[in-house]
C-alpha cells in the first residue's frame, strides 16, 4: 500500500463592520513535498461574494466555477445579485450531491449583501455553519489562536486585514504545509478587491 498524500494549507474568513474579508496562503503541498509556491486559493465568484478554500486545487476550482456559473443564472433570472447565503447553500447542496465520492476542500464563502457582511463555512459533505470568523486547513489551530484573542465586533476592515495578516503569519510561521506568502479578497459594499503579500 502506497504513503498517504493529504494537501496542506490555511485559509481565514473574517467579517468587519464594512465588509468580509477572505485569506489563503498560496505554498500547494501533497505531504512533504511542495508542489507550487504560487498557488491561489481565494476566488471571487461575484462582485460581492468570494470563497477561500483549503483542500485540492482541482476540486476547489471546479466548485468555484459551478457556483459562479449558478450564482450568474440566478442573477439572471432574477436581476439581481444572489446572498451570501444563498450561494454558500448552493455549494453545500453540490457538496452533498458528491458525498459518496467528494470534493477534498474545506471552503469559507463570504461577501456582503443586503443583510450585511457574512461568512460560511463549509466541510467536505456540504455542512453550512455560519460565523463571524473562521480558520480551516492543517494551520486552522494556529491561526484560530490569533483570532480568538483579538477578533471583536465592529472592526473596521483595515483593522480586519491586519488580523488576519497577523494570524496568517502566525500559522506559516509553524504549519509546514503552508507558506510563501498570503492572498487576500477585500469584500465591501463596493466591491471586491484582491490583494497579494509576497513573504
Amino acid at each position: 500500500m502506497g504513503e498517504v498524500y493529504l494537501p496542506g494549507a490555511t485559509t481565514i474568513g473574517i467579517t468587519c463592520k464594512d465588509g468580509t474579508i477572505l485569506s489563503s496562503e498560496k505554498r500547494v503541498s501533497y505531504g512533504h513535498m511542495v508542489m507550487s509556491k504560487s498557488g491561489k486559493k481565494t476566488f471571487k465568484m461575484t462582485d460581492y461574494i468570494g470563497a477561500a478554500c483549503a483542500g485540492l486545487v482541482a476540486d476547489m476550482q471546479v466548485l468555484i466555477r459551478q457556483v459562479s456559473a449558478y450564482a450568474k443564472l440566478y442573477e439572471l433570472d432574477h436581476n439581481r445579485q444572489i446572498m451570501v447565503r444563498s450561494a454558500a447553500k448552493a455549494m453545500s447542496v453540490i457538496l452533498f450531491q458528491t458525498r459518496y465520492f467528494p470534493y477534498i476542500t474545506q471552503t469559507i464563502v463570504g461577501g456582503v449583501d443586503d443583510e450585511g457582511p457574512s461568512i460560511y463555512v463549509l466541510d467536505p459533505l456540504g455542512s453550512v455553519i455560519r460565523d463571524k470568523y473562521a480558520a480551516v486547513g492543517s494551520g486552522a489551530e494556529i491561526a484560530m489562536g490569533v483570532l480568538e484573542t483579538s477578533y471583536k465586533d465592529g472592526l473596521s476592515l483595515e483593522e480586519g486585514r491586519d488580523l488576519i495578516v497577523r494570524a496568517m503569519k502566525s500559522a506559516l510561521a509553524r504549519d509546514a504545509a503552508s507558506g510563501n506568502g498570503i492572498d487576500l479578497l477585500i469584500i465591501s459594499k463596493d466591491g471586491a478587491k484582491e490583494e497579494s503579500i509576497l513573504l
